[in-house]
């Protein structure tokens, strides 16, 4: 599991050893290390493994300047690349490579869902920051590096992940549960803008349903069935954390707001309507598809 020592690597590799598998984490700073750019000795552990799981890539949680968006392209194209390398060089390579990816890939819409068949790829959406194209193109490329590998004998997946929320520090959760308790919780820009999100649960378990399945290659959506405007959401975080008031914030307030916690606005600003629909045509089901029940059960934890 390269990139294993993340928020979402944490929590996975937990979920992953209490079934019964041996997880190998590969990083810069625990476990097997790396550079995320050059072979060396942690390619060894690919080599006879069932399967990589690849999250490596620099947090998307940061002030997008020319430099961070430069760094999330280059650990996250590097990293792909090499982990195509590695396992097209193994004498008994993995069966299945699991790619992390993002539902920002689509575009900015409120129209309709996007799912992976209908799904539009974003980039050239009128009326937002030139900036957020490119977010896509990061995404694209991230994606391009899985396809452009020689890795005849693994089946790969692009797991196009919408905001995983998880009760653990670091996290979107983390974040957005803090604000909505101190009560500043509410509409950002009118809250008409999608979110699109999976309870950590669910995610894990999409993860294990993809790892078992011989027959799904390409991308995958791991988002709940049900994304919601962010008011909508924001409101029943509030009625989970049990605060009646969340006061609502302008676009220049959120600007102001994401400085002050070395943030960006896309990440609050654009709509992310993504729906699973490879994952429900295949018969997957959520244990926790309603925004409602999820926050309850992640403030409980």
């Amino acid at each position: 599991m390269p990139g294993g020592t993340g928020h979402i690597g944490r929590f996975l590799g937990r979920a992953l050893v209490d079934a019964g598998h041996d997880v190998v984490v590969v990083s810069r700073s625990a476990g097997v290390r790396w550079d995320g750019r050059t072979l060396g000795a942690w390619a060894d552990e690919v080599d006879g493994c069932d399967a990589v799981i690849n999250l490596a890539g620099r947090s998307v949680s940061c002030r997008y300047t020319d430099a961070h968006l430069r760094e999330m392209m280059d650990s996250r194209v590097d990293s792909a690349r090499v982990v195509g390398e590695a396992i097209a060089r193994a004498t008994k390579p993995p069966r299945v490579w699991l790619q992390m990816s993002t539902a920002t890939i689509y575009a900015h819409r409120f129209d309709a869902p996007n799912d992976e068949a209908t799904g539009i790829i974003g980039g050239r959406e009128p009326d937002v920051p030139g900036y957020w194209a490119f977010s896509v193109e990061i995404a694209e490329q991230w994606e391009r590096a899985q396809e452009q590998a020689d890795t005849p004998d693994t089946r790969r997946v692009a797991l196009r992940t919408a905001m995983v929320m998880s009760p653990g520090r670091g996290g979107v959760f983390d974040v957005l549960s803090r604000m909505a308790r101190l009560g500043i919780g509410g509409p950002v820009a009118g809250g008409r803008q999608f979110v699109s999100w999976i309870h950590d649960l669910d995610f894990v378990r999409a993860v294990e349903f993809l790892l078992r399945r011989d027959d799904l290659a390409g991308p995958v959506n791991l988002a709940s069935p049900n994304p919601l405007p962010q008011w909508e959401l924001m409101r029943g975080l509030r009625a989970a954390v049990g605060m009646p008031v969340g006061l609502p914030a302008t676009r220049w307030m959120a600007e102001i707001g994401a400085f002050a916690m070395r943030s960006d606005t896309e990440l609050l600003l654009k709509s992310r309507r993504v729906v699973p629909g490879r994952l429900v045509d295949e018969g997957f089901s959520f244990n926790l598809p309603r925004w409602a029940d999820a926050a309850r059960e992640l403030v409980g934890r």
